[in-house]
This record gives C-alpha cells, structure tokens and sequence, in this order.
C-alpha cells in the first residue's frame, strides 16, 4: 500500500490548486474580496448551489463556467480517489486477516513470542536469524504492525486470552516467549498456556525477583530478570573484560566484539540420533575436534545430568545433547554426523 501516501497527497493538491485557481480568478476579474474569492470557488466546485455573491460580469461568468467545469471534475476525482482508498484499505486489512490467519493455521512446532517489546523484538530476531517457525502476538497495532514489516507473522490480540492462544495453534506449538510489560500479564499467559499445552517449553521475563518463584511455580521452564542479569554483566565486564568479550564472542556472533571479526562463530546443542554412526562411541573415536574443528564443551545426558568438560572418554548414547563450539558451517556438519549423515 505505498501508494496510498503519494495518491492521497496527489489529491490534496489538485483540489487545493483549484481553490488557489478559482480564488485569484474572482479576485482579479470580479474584484471580490479574498474570503468571499474563496467562498464563491468553495461553493461552485462543491455544487452547493448557493447563488452569486454578487452580480457576475459576462468576463466573471465565462470564467466561472470553466471553473464549475474542471472544479467539479477534480472534485469527483478526489471523493472517487478517496473512496478508492477506502475500500483498498478494508479489502487489505480483511485479506490481510485471513492471510495470516492461514500462515497460522499451517504452523507445527513453532514458537509463541507474547509481546513485541524490546525483549520481544530481541527474541524475534535471534528466532528469525536461526529460521525458526514463530508468530508474534501484541494488542498493540503499531508494534504488531512493526514486526510485519520486519517479514515476521503477527497478529494483534491479547495474549493472556485463551482463545488467543487457541487461535496461534498452542496446541501444536513447541515453546512459549512471554514478555509482555508486567510480570501479572506474564503469569497469566504462563498459566493459559501450560493449561493449554502441558508439553510446551515455557521462558518468561521477569521484573520482581519475588514473582520468580510464581513463574516457575505457574509452569514457566526458564525465567529471566533482564535489568537484574544485565547488572551482573556490566560489573563482570569491568571486572573480567576479557571473559565477557569471549562470552560474546561466542554467544552473539562477532559483530561489534573486535576479535576475530572475520569468524562466524557460535555456540549449539546438537542431539545424537539413534541412527547415527557416532552413537555408543567415545569422543575420542568420534575426533569431532580434529576432523571437524568442533569443541565439546558438555554432555547433556537423556536422563538430564550435565557432564561439563568431558573427557576423551566418554561415550555418548542416542538421545544425549553435545554442547558444542564452533563455526557455523562445521556445527551443522556435525549436526548431520550425529542426525545420521555424513560429517
């Protein structure tokens, strides 16, 4: 709908054209005062019909017959132009609203983002750049409008509603973003959600370190206090700088880090299948580091103990997690590796 701006001011002055036109031809050829100029021209191009102001002269009539010619016109065109765009703008948003909910209705094992603030628009992003299915949902126009012209799916709604819920598919959703502006709005989508999908994998925001507990207790897997975690970090980057620029480095790619700008490295979770080659194998028979460059930070084992820095040694069984650190491209060949493929 870019057009509408250039068509909507292409009207505004055409019709304020004729006015100018209609006002100086009166008051140079009837001699009318400015405002009565102005009136005449508005009656005439609205056919309003009032009559003369004043006895026109043969030289006043020839040209106010041209002016109720192309006046009326113009002004045809401007209510057809703005009835045009009426109707464009209903039939948009009414598409546009089965558009969507379409996109939504094909959704499987997507993300839920409930709010599109500064914490919601991060989320988006870093699920947007990883190509992770996920829609967006804000009772705010503007914002939700915002994240659909960043190429994501929204919908304007209130998040803490069940049938909201409903209608993003939660019940085939795998996980659940709630950052909405207050921790009561957050524990009420907590509680929605987990009462709409028991398996949904749940992270929240929080303000007040006292409403942790009552997240986790509502069902939230994972909750966070942005201004509480961002002070710990600002002190940690004064006091061990080189730590913190690592942690970056390696958690949020290698923009603005300065070092090793030309790597694109990142941190994964990568699952051993049980058709792969490389279960019930050591780490040191797999030579993950060697053949593919990939550091083994930890061993989630299936049964949810974490072994960190594991040794040469350890064996790894389908459905354990890797931990791993590396650059891109050899992260997703070991993902193949331990899916089944070829490393």
């Amino acid at each position: 709908m870019d057009h509408l701006p250039r068509r909507l001011a292409f009207i505004a002055v055409a019709v304020a054209l004729t006015m100018a036109f209609g006002t100086i031809g009166f008051v140079l050829i009837e001699h009318y005062p400015v405002f009565d100029a102005f009136y005449m021209t508005l009656t005439t191009v609205t056919t309003v019909g009032y009559g003369e102001i004043r006895t026109l002269s043969h030289a006043g009539r020839i040209f106010n017959s041209f002016l109720i010619f192309f006046g009326v016109i113009v002004m045809l065109l401007a209510v057809g132009a703005m009835t045009q765009t009426v109707i464009e703008l209903e039939l948009n948003q009414f598409f546009g609203k089965r558009r969507v909910k379409s996109m939504v209705a094909q959704l499987e094992g997507h993300l839920i983002i409930c709010g599109f603030g500064r914490l919601g628009r991060g989320a988006a992003e870093e699920l947007k750049a990883a190509g992770v299915p996920f829609v967006v949902i804000d009772h705010d126009p503007e914002r939700a409008e915002r994240a659909i012209k960043a190429g994501m799916l929204a919908v304007i709604a209130d998040a803490s509603r069940d049938e909201t819920l409903r209608d993003v598919r939660i019940d085939r959703a795998k996980g659940l973003v709630a950052t909405l502006a207050s921790d009561a709005d957050n524990l009420f989508v907590i509680l929605s959600a987990r009462s709409l999908n028991s398996k949904l994998h749940i992270s929240a925001r929080v303000d007040e370190d006292a409403s942790e507990q009552k997240m986790r207790r509502a069902g939230a897997d994972f909750v966070f206090a942005p201004y509480t975690s961002t002070g710990h970090r600002m002190a940690q980057a004064l006091l061990k700088p080189h730590v913190h620029q690592f942690i970056n480095f390696a958690t949020q790619g290698t923009g603005g880090t300065g070092v090793n700008v030309g790597m694109n490295v990142g941190i994964e979770q990568v699952q051993v299948s049980a058709g792969s080659t490389f279960a019930d194998h050591t780490l040191e028979e797999m030579q993950v580091q060697r053949e593919l460059g990939v550091i083994v930070l930890a061993i989630r084992r299936a049964a949810g103990d974490m072994i960190f820095n594991p040794p040469q040694e350890s064996r790894i069984a389908a459905g354990d997690h890797l931990i791993v650190m590396g650059e891109a491209h050899d992260l997703q060949r070991l993902e193949q590796a331990l899916a089944g493929g070829l490393a």
